[in-house]
């Protein structure tokens, strides 16, 4: 158990394995999302790098079609992971994934392959 709430990068296919289709990447994004509820009720914050990644590249007048999408969705999710205190890789070959562990590994960052392996959170009423 840790006293601390940490933020933890949820990592996973997106794009990968699409070939573009809107519709399989949302699945994919809805695949990661997923993911959020059991870590946050573990005491922790949960992120996915398409949170922040998506309306940067909206706000820009880009879609994922277009060349700045890689100039934003890599980028997003490296800056992100100066911040997390953790990485939850989901299953599926991703090559964003893949960096985002490969970051968090150069960092000293705790890579967790289940929800099950993180700490859960003492909550703050039991301190």
């Amino acid at each position: 158990m840790t006293d601390k709430p940490m933020l933890i990068l949820i990592a996973g296919p997106y794009r990968s394995g699409t070939d573009g289709d809107p519709q399989a990447m949302a699945d994919n994004l809805a695949r990661l999302e997923a993911a959020a509820w059991p870590v946050f009720a573990a005491g922790h914050l949960p992120m996915i790098g398409e949170w922040v990644a998506l309306p940067v590249l909206r706000s820009a007048g880009a879609g994922l079609a277009d060349p700045l999408a890689d100039q934003v969705l890599y980028p997003a999710a490296e800056r992100l992971l100066a911040h997390c205190d953790a990485v939850l890789r989901l299953p599926g070959d991703s090559t964003g994934a893949d960096g985002d562990v490969a970051t968090a590994r150069r960092r000293g960052l705790p890579v967790y392959h289940d929800v099950s392996e993180i700490p859960r959170r003492i909550p703050q009423e039991t301190r």
